[in-house]
């Protein structure tokens, strides 16, 4: 009898150590499921890297600006958006915060806005993170999300920035 308690204690302390392990390991992944970070975009049209953004948490809500510019011939770093309108007319793009009010809702980013620097048109958008946390497809629509288009971005490592 005395033999069987050993065992149970022994037993339900490792059980008891194997759950907290699974529930630590459980929440460092989920504190990984994010879009925060640093990731590069790609050209629509030609399929080259076109920027290098950040994205950030601001108190409850996800903004992204403009940390790099892979610049096509005729642009600069001292380029500004002159179709954009209210506060970001004829600011620099390099810098520029291009996405703001984004909320988690499930298993996804919405309910916030996305900036197109190169027409000045301000879209609705969503942002849905890869299962392995690589790729952030951004979608920015009008209206009802049927009406947009989907970029797939790549996430960076902040050594490989530096880099480019």
């Amino acid at each position: 009898m005395r033999m069987f308690r050993k065992f149970s204690q022994v037993f339900f302390s490792f059980i008891f150590i194997l759950s907290v392990q699974i529930l630590v390991q459980n929440n460092a992944l989920a504190a990984e499921a994010s879009p925060v970070g640093v990731w590069k975009t790609i050209d629509d049209k030609t399929n080259k890297p076109r920027s290098i953004v950040q994205i950030w948490q601001q108190g409850d809500e996800l903004r992204g600006r403009i940390l790099k510019i892979f610049f096509r011939p005729g642009e600069s770093a001292k380029d500004v958006c002159l179709e954009c309108k209210g506060a970001s007319h004829n600011q620099p793009i390099l810098g520029m915060t291009i996405i703001w009010g984004m909320t988690k809702q499930s298993e996804r980013w919405e309910g916030g806005r996305i900036l197109d620097p190169k027409n000045g048109k301000i879209y609705r958008c969503l942002l849905t993170l890869s299962s392995d946390n690589q790729q952030l497809n951004v979608r920015g629509y009008i209206g009802v999300t049927l009406f947009g288009r989907t970029q797939t971005w790549f996430r960076q490592a902040n050594a490989a920035i530096e880099q480019q």
